[in-house]
């Protein structure tokens, strides 16, 4: 044993970390909201091949070794008797979790700073599947310098909202109506591809180029990257120069790795999707002390682990396709920490999975940090009994359906082809048709919440 912390960053060990009296909901909140932050900065570093947004992933990293520290230093002191024991035990297991979420980001985001590579392929099907998010520093002569969020109203005007604030060394999670920016400032925005573009050339002077697919080589296969088109090019060249058979199997041979390498890059962009719905569900779980909301977290992980066995014998088997199957070691490389992810998630509702409840200090964490989850049933005959799940999201901009329980059905037509057999409906479809009595899952700002309570 060399006596250092598991799974520290290099910047984590170099910093020593004293006791500092803090409260637990405190450091909880920051480190869920950290948590998030890293996974949505990592993907899109490898979506970019930015340099910069990876980077800001390593301080974020650093920074959760400092709070999983001291979060485990005031669980320590707290404890007096057994019975704080058994409470406390499913806490810590939170302060884990989140750590290890953030040790799988940063794994993730090495793709981009360890330039491990990544096929096109799977970054052209990554825009889907990651909303936009850009880093942008405050330029000091930018209109925007100076001003508050409420003065500038980013996310009325523009769909887009701050999500963190860089000052230096200090990081400002949720910054409020008040936070003034301040030229030098790194901003973590997010929103719409023509509100981000907008708001980033405001702050930084430059045009903001939004990730578009890359074509390959191949017309009839746009999403493949050049290798695998030359490859195939070469198998059906080589195979010409044999006997007929030969040419029609060096084609077959061809095409099956080319439907190989989709489907892998298909399967691990599910397994990202799934991976973060499992994080979400969990602190659900956590926050209203639903055991049936912890169970759906495993069943999700072990969706996860079938996805990633997939994964892999599908890379393996397009590996004959590639000139070079070295260039397969970047998706290899996301797919294992997705995998770690989603095993957090189930750390997180472990204390609910095995019936010890929630700690009080846990829930209000959760409720107050930055994107809010929230319960809530919709009421039979209300605006929102019949309506499709798009007709909510474009109603309250910034909320994010993730999952249905359904319940009483009031006479609704359910011809999407939802039925009550199903108990929930997660990451329901937007023409999934939303029934009186159901209960919705939701994340969103704390002003979507407000306004989904009206609707329902």
């Amino acid at each position: 044993m060399s006596g250092e912390p598991v799974g520290m960053s290099e910047e984590g060990r170099n910093v020593r970390v004293e006791y500092e009296p803090r409260s637990v909901k405190d450091l909880l909140g920051e480190m869920k909201d950290t948590a998030e932050l890293l996974i949505d900065l990592s993907y899109s570093s490898v979506l970019f091949e930015d340099a910069d947004l990876a980077e800001e992933v390593l301080e974020l990293e650093a920074r959760m070794d400092v709070l999983q520290l001291q979060a485990r230093m005031t669980l320590v002191m707290a404890g007096r008797n057994p019975e704080d024991a058994e409470t406390l035990a499913p806490v810590f297991g939170i302060v884990g979790a989140a750590e290890k979420i953030s040790d799988a980001a940063g794994d993730v985001a090495k793709v981009v700073r360890e330039e491990v590579g990544l096929l096109p392929a799977f970054r052209a099907s990554l825009p889907d599947a990651v909303e936009t998010l850009a880093r942008a520093t405050v330029a000091a002569d930018s209109t925007y310098a100076g001003e508050t969020l409420a003065g500038l109203n980013l996310e009325t005007e523009t769909g887009v909202r701050v999500v963190a604030v860089r000052r230096g060394e200090e990081w400002i999670h949720s910054p409020d109506r008040d936070t003034r920016l301040q030229g030098g400032d790194v901003l973590i925005c997010r929103g719409p591809d023509e509100g981000v573009a907008g708001v980033y050339e405001t702050l930084t002077g430059d045009p903001f180029e939004v990730p578009t697919a890359e074509p390959g080589a191949n017309d009839a296969a746009p999403d493949w990257p050049s290798e695998i088109d030359d490859e195939a090019a070469n198998v059906e060249e080589r195979s010409g120069e044999q006997e007929g058979g030969e040419d029609e199997r060096g084609e077959d041979e061809a095409e099956a790795g080319l439907a190989d390498l989709d489907r892998a890059v298909e399967s691990l962009v599910l397994l990202k999707n799934v991976s973060e719905l499992a994080v979400d569900l969990a602190y659900s779980s956590v926050l209203f002390d639903d055991a049936e909301l912890a169970e759906e977290v495993r069943a999700l992980e072990v969706e996860v682990d079938a996805l990633k066995s997939r994964f892999e014998a599908w890379t393996l088997r397009a590996a004959a396709s590639v000139s070079d199957p070295v260039a397969l070691r970047g998706l290899l490389h996301v797919a294992t920490s997705t995998e770690v992810i989603s095993d957090a998630a189930v750390e997180i509702s472990e204390g609910v999975l095995r019936g010890l409840g929630t700690h009080p200090v846990v829930q209000a964490a959760v409720a107050e940090s930055d994107e809010v989850l929230v319960r809530q049933v919709v009421a039979p005959g209300g605006d929102l009994a019949g309506a499709p799940v798009a007709d909510l999201t474009r109603a309250v901009a910034g909320l994010r359906v993730l999952a249905v329980r359904r319940g009483d059905d009031d006479g609704v037509d359910v011809s999407d082809g939802d039925s009550g057999d199903s108990e929930w409906v997660l990451s329901p479809a937007e023409d999934t048709v939303l029934r009186g009595g159901d209960t919705l899952i939701v994340k969103g700002t704390r002003a979507s919440a407000d306004r989904l309570a009206d609707l329902a």
